[in-house]
């Protein structure tokens, strides 16, 4: 096994001489990593259709894509971004400039997921190294291709002192977490992320949380439906519902519900046929664990459409499930597959009461064209995203952060926010010293206490 202490002592012996400090530098290494994922995109397609079964069509646009735009677009803006920003000043500091500066926060570790196995390595990535910091990066065990080109993409960019790789199972994760770091992200389920949360308290160490949930998808009367259903059944069945953001369940107004079913039906055999078992365009459950977990979630559960399985594959076929009891347990946990329970409501207030009496998700659903819907589910309801008649694209923004709240998750990241993810945003005064009030000095007594009041009503 690796010598951890001595990996984690030389990334911050590198840090701490400042090589990463230069906005040259950064881009630089951006532009490197960019260079290496194109050589390795034939490789990088194999990896994900050997993990995860994944179509190469949906692997560049889920996976590889989004990492290349991701990078192109911070190398555009770094530079703006790491500018100070002025902010005012208080009269009572005349004279002086205050302004902000994007610090790197230092050494930071960086655990992957093996849903998104890819993008969900290299976008947090780009943040740390566009910010100045160092990484360690911890792929999934269970995406052991595509963590292969990981590493060979890595180790063919950087130095193991910048950027280092660390493969392996639950034994390398512990270990890596027994040592100190300035800032750990972690992308995965929210039972492991606890525990990451539980290890980086005991240092103090800062920590961003990437989690999931149970995301609901509202659909109204007013709706599109054959538009509804055609999206949310690509939503569902990105990567057979292996995402974090993927619609976890459906709540819909009863008096819609039997023709959204019909529609969804028929989208999901235009998409992957009446065999979708056989459809080589239609990708795997990761484990055997895995698979097994969603059939058991199926067990007592009424079918409308779907539930064919194959073991060999690790294979499950899209699946609509009609819940008629919402303490079941696939009502109770994250599905992460192609499974999609539908419930139904009376009017928009049960569904929103419903969503609120349930742990903050990490993305919310609503396909409406009625504005007051949309503002109600807006205003009084919590997400960590929020996306209005489609799926998934609000992960696909590279303008603003993206993050869970509560349950779901703590911190951001993309673009911009990732820059502000791995930086510590340092606040500086500079005061002239031509003017010096004696006022703030001691022997106090010389002015009134009135008189402080005022002025500080007035100064601030």
């Amino acid at each position: 096994m690796m010598n951890y202490k001595e990996l984690i002592a030389s990334q911050r012996c590198y840090f701490n001489s400042f090589s990463t400090i230069s906005i040259d530098f950064r881009i630089e290494q951006l532009k490197k990593m960019k260079a290496q994922i194109s050589a390795h995109e034939t490789e990088l397609i194999a990896a994900l259709k050997e993990d995860l079964n994944k179509h190469e069509f949906e692997s560049y646009g889920s996976e590889i894509g989004l990492s290349i735009v991701e990078i192109d677009h911070v190398i555009e803006n770094l530079r703006k971004w790491c500018q100070p920003q002025k902010v005012a000043s208080p009269r009572f500091a005349f004279p002086s400039t205050s302004y902000t500066k994007y610090d790197p926060l230092g050494l930071t570790l960086i655990i992957s997921p093996w849903n998104y196995p890819i993008q969900l390595t290299i976008i947090p990535l780009v943040g740390a190294i566009a910010a100045g910091c160092t990484s360690v990066v911890k792929p999934s065990e269970l995406a052991p291709a595509s963590a292969n080109v990981l590493k060979k993409i890595i180790q063919k960019t950087f130095k193991p002192e910048y950027i280092a790789i660390c493969e392996g199972g639950i034994d390398v994760s512990t270990a890596l977490l027994q040592e100190k770091y300035d800032l750990i992200f972690y992308t995965g389920s929210t039972q492991i992320g606890k525990i990451v949360y539980q290890k980086a308290a005991e240092t103090l160490t800062p920590v961003v949380l990437e989690l999931g949930g149970k995301s609901p998808c509202v659909v109204d009367n007013t709706c599109d439906i054959e538009v509804t259903a055609k999206r949310i059944a690509w939503g569902k069945l990105i990567n057979v519902g292996q995402t974090c953001i993927a619609p976890d369940y459906i709540l819909i107004d009863e008096k819609v519900k039997d023709i959204f079913v019909e529609k969804i039906i028929k989208e999901l055999k235009a998409c992957y046929t009446d065999t979708p078992l056989t459809n080589e365009q239609y990708g795997k459950i990761i484990s055997k664990k895995h698979f097994d977990r969603l059939l058991a979630l199926l067990k007592d559960e009424k079918i409308i459409h779907g539930g064919q399985c194959d073991s060999t594959s690790n294979k499950i076929s899209p699946t609509l499930v009609d819940i008629t009891d919402v303490e079941s347990a696939i009502m109770q946990e994250e599905i992460f597959g192609p499974l999609l329970p539908i419930l139904t409501y009376k009017n928009i207030d049960e569904a929103i009461m419903f969503i609120n009496k349930r742990p903050k998700p990490l993305a919310l659903y609503v396909f409406s064209k009625n504005s007051q819907t949309i503002k109600k589910m807006e205003q009084f309801t919590s997400a960590g995203s929020m996306c209005i008649n489609d799926c998934l694209f609000q992960i696909t923004n590279v303008n603003y952060g993206f993050g869970g709240v509560g349950d779901s998750g703590m911190g951001s990241y993309h673009g911009k926010q990732s820059i502000a993810c791995f930086s510590h945003n340092k606040t500086i005064t500079n005061r002239g010293t031509w003017l010096d009030l004696d006022m703030r000095y001691a022997p106090y007594g010389r002015y009134s206490l009135e008189f402080l009041k005022k002025a500080m009503r007035w100064s601030f």
